[in-house]
């Protein structure tokens, strides 16, 4: 809470600097109230999904919803979205927001993007026999630069110690907050196969602390310092990281490709005890069923709280009527390198186990944030297909693990967990699913998340 004035201090700051585009900012202002009028003065149940829509996407203000982690609920507050176009060579713009939930976590933002669109020269080749040369113009990713300040505290998080064997009769309970500022960018380098460099540097301020007000013991009555590494000191962070992404769509687009390679530096000034390094590997393969299927992936243009078609766009997009399915596999992999005498802090090592601290689903049929450990190993077959309109079915099948070592990492006992549910995807509204999940040692769960990303723009900076 401490840091709860700092980054409202630094929201007013960022409103501030939009309204100095005043003409700008009274036009959209203006805009939205005139859309207000038309969809939601006179109320009915047929101009319903109107409103709805102009309330929870449009612009500049509208309310913001999602889970916040899970075992924290669902919040709901405010977001305000802005943009400006200097010239032709650079698009920016500005989400800041703050949502609440019924248990007390919180989550407050800014979120600011440059996005550089040079202009592409066209160069008319003329022949006079045989065919013409194949065009070179095609949509690729655009350089991206973020800057971004968030703070979030979080009421209730579980424990259950370290490694494959912890024992779920150890679940503990604690809360955390966690202030991140920083910076990240994305270069494009070579565009005949998507191929981006990606780089970011951040400060990340941690506090966890004891929860005396649940059933479940607090962290501090089972676990130590030595079997929860930062459980008694939490120094700051700067965290640096260097990697890149490769995007391709090979076989006339029938098969899409996203595998990211990252590695990070975690690195504490005040006590190196807790600086360690991270190894990435994210392979995603997805086979698109239909090739008149829609997109409502996150955009990487978007801020974390727009929904626009594409760049320069105000609209979300429409609601997809079409057939549309995927299959998906997956593969993640996190290593964590500590040198001698050195930890890796248990808040920030990856869970696998209902969803976990960002809101990602990992063997969902476990209880959340069951599994921890510095090492993990997830694979992943998913299948998704529209029934009607925006409501579609999913079913997935995880088998994964976490490690103390990075040589316990191999597809060997691994845990198995299967969910199957329906979803609504709904143009920009927030992406619902609802699922029920089996898996290893007759381990059940059920879930109803709304996607933490709110609107499928662009990705919050990652809690570990």
């Amino acid at each position: 809470m401490r840091r709860l004035p700092i980054i409202l201090a630094v929201l007013m700051a960022a409103v501030g600097a939009a309204c100095a585009q005043e003409s700008h900012t009274r036009a959209d202002f203006r805009g939205e109230a005139t859309r207000f009028k038309q969809s939601c003065e006179n109320f009915t149940i047929k101009n319903l999904p109107g409103c709805a829509d102009l309330l929870f996407t449009d612009h500049p203000l509208h309310i913001a919803v999602g889970s916040i982690a899970p075992q924290n609920g669902f919040g709901a507050g405010g977001a305000y979205v802005g943009n400006w176009t200097p010239n032709e060579l650079w698009r920016t713009s500005w989400d800041a927001d703050a949502i609440a939930s019924d248990n007390g976590s919180w989550r407050a933002g800014f979120y600011y993007k440059a996005i550089h669109t040079p202009i592409e020269k066209i160069k008319v080749i003329a022949t006079t026999s045989g065919p013409p040369p194949k065009a070179n113009l095609s949509v690729h990713p655009y350089t991206l630069f973020n800057v971004y300040a968030q703070s979030i505290a979080l009421d209730k998080l579980f424990y259950y110690g370290l490694g494959p064997s912890s024992l779920e009769a150890n679940q503990s309970v604690f809360s955390m907050s966690e202030t991140i500022a920083g910076a990240d960018a994305i270069v494009p380098v070579l565009h005949q196969l998507n191929l981006s460099l990606l780089g970011e540097m951040n400060g990340r301020f941690v506090n966890v602390s004891e929860n005396q007000h649940e059933s479940s013991p607090t962290i501090g009555q089972i676990f130590t310092e030595a079997t929860a590494p930062g459980l008694t000191s939490q120094p700051g962070f700067l965290q640096f990281g260097e990697g890149a992404r490769l995007e391709p769509a090979l076989f006339n687009d029938h098969l899409q490709l996203d595998y990211l390679a990252e590695f990070q530096q975690f690195v504490a000034p005040s006590d190196s005890h807790y600086s360690f390094r991270r190894f990435t590997a994210d392979l995603d393969h997805t086979i698109p069923l239909y090739r008149n299927a829609g997109s409502y992936g996150p955009k990487p243009t978007n801020g974390p709280d727009e929904c626009a078609a594409s760049l320069g766009a105000t609209k979300c997009s429409a609601v997809q009527r079409n057939r549309e399915g995927s299959v998906e596999v997956r593969l993640l992999i996190t290593e964590s390198i500590a040198s001698a005498g050195s930890v890796t802090p248990f808040y920030f090592q990856p869970t696998l186990g209902g969803s976990d601290v960002n809101g990602s689903p990992w063997l969902p049929s476990y209880d959340d944030y069951r599994f921890r450990a510095p090492d993990a190993l997830l694979l992943r077959e998913g299948f998704e297909h529209s029934i009607w309109g925006p409501i579609g079915f999913a079913f997935s099948a995880d088998e994964g693990k976490v490690a103390l070592s990075r040589g316990d990492i191999a597809f060997n006992h691994l845990a198995h967990s299967f969910s199957a549910g329906v979803t609504l995807r709904a143009g920009g509204l927030p992406v619902l699913t609802l699922a029920y999940a089996w898996g290893s040692n007759g381990s059940t769960h059920t879930l109803a998340t709304v996607n933490t990303s709110l609107l499928g723009g662009s990705a919050r900076p990652s809690l570990f």
